[in-house]
């Protein structure tokens, strides 16, 4: 019997997780996002690409109340979604990464008392409740990483393995899958035990059954010992040649040509300073090392793309910010994945800086598929 699983998203945003779940077999049958503009953006990309409508729909709300989530489906709540998936599907997953300003270094830190902390207290309780064979939860490393919030997202993990998942959680890094980001993420996946269990091997029952590293294509540790290049005087137009003893496809110019982000439909989408172009051009290329007014080197990764609370990334050789397109490359997105012209300017950079790289949505999907295909040999599929 083929693999045949239903997706359901939970702060979706303008779907880069999705689009990498959808584009490696999965189902999205369910999408959920409070914010109109980027659920807007979320139907809008979707058009483009030629992907189908969610079997139920998108659903503005949050995702705190099951009751507003369901808005325009009164009489059927969420559970009732999952058990009619059921019969046409084998597989029911969820997939979300809750807000989280409240985690972040440098964000608010308010963690888990936060309005944003609080949704990922909610996600987790979404799970418990549906009971999905198998969920993604996405989050920054500040959750992880953090000793007040780590105590949070441990009390989070001993509710859902009292829930019947065993779990698995790794530090990714975007840079790994191929992205040209040093972005890093704490990811958990749980399974349910009952799952494994129908999957008849006690083997599976490991810290590692998910086996990350099949799908990591540049290890951290050979990755960050290129000699990548520094700074560079800022030289508007300059000309620089791409040294050879490092991975162009990492490069921000390799992504820049690969999307053709000239002739994209957001190209022309960036923020048009009132003053401040004299600073702009006093950057050197490549200088990251403030919060704000980090420049890009045309021959190195990006840092994190996080485009709030002031944080401003300059374009390499060019005396402006980079632009919706040339973000939209830096999270690795098709070249074909836009946004709509209509939607501000603030909205696109803030969807683009909270969204989880295409390329690693992609593996993260690609790992969960490889398992749950390589145990095929149970009844459930």
């Amino acid at each position: 019997m083929s693999l045949r699983s239903c997706i359901f998203s939970f702060f979706a945003g303008s779907g880069f997780l999705d689009l990498g779940f959808e584009t490696s077999g999965f189902n999205i049958v369910y999408v959920n996002e409070i914010f109109a503009p980027f659920i807007s953006a979320y139907r809008y990309s979707r058009e483009i690409l030629n992907l189908p409508l969610p079997e139920y729909g998108y659903h503005q709300g949050e995702a705190a109340d099951v009751t507003k989530l369901l808005e325009g489906l009164p009489a059927k709540r969420l559970g009732e979604l999952v058990q009619d998936c059921r019969k046409y599907h084998n597989i029911v997953g969820f997939i979300g990464g809750p807000p989280c300003p409240d985690f972040s270094i440098g964000g608010k830190n308010k963690g888990h008392l936060g309005d944003n902390g609080k949704l990922s207290a909610s996600y987790i309780e979404l799970i418990c409740r549906n009971q999905p064979d198998f969920f993604l939860f996405e989050n920054v490393k500040g959750l992880w990483r953090t000793k007040k919030h780590r105590l949070f997202f441990e009390s989070l993990k001993r509710q859902l393995q009292i829930a019947g998942y065993i779990l698995t959680e790794r530090l990714i890094n975007a840079i790994e899958y191929g992205v040209p980001q040093d972005r890093e993420r704490i990811i958990l996946i749980g399974l349910r035990n009952s799952l494994i269990k129908e999957m008849g091997s006690d083997k599976l029952l490991t810290a590692n059954i998910l086996h990350w590293e099949n799908y990591i294509l540049y290890p951290q540790e050979k990755v960050f010992a290129y000699p990548w290049r520094k700074c560079e005087r800022f030289q508007e137009d300059s000309v620089i040649p791409c040294p050879e003893d490092i991975p162009l496809e990492l490069t921000v110019e390799y992504w820049f040509r690969k999307n053709n982000v000239l002739q994209h439909p957001n190209a022309r989408h960036y923020f048009q300073p009132r003053a401040g172009i004299t600073k702009f051009a006093s950057v050197d290329e490549g200088d990251d090392s403030k919060k704000s007014f980090k420049r890009l080197h045309r021959w190195r990764y990006s840092p994190t793309a996080c485009y709030g609370n002031n944080e401003v990334h300059l374009h390499p050789y060019k005396v402006r910010r980079i632009s919706v397109a040339e973000a939209l490359a830096i999270q690795s997105l098709p070249a074909n994945f836009a946004l709509p012209e209509d939607m501000s300017l603030t909205n696109m950079f803030k969807t683009i800086g909270n969204g989880v790289p295409y390329l690693a949505s992609k593996a993260l999907a690609e790992t969960i598929l490889n398992f749950l295909a390589a145990s095929g040999s149970s009844s459930k599929f």
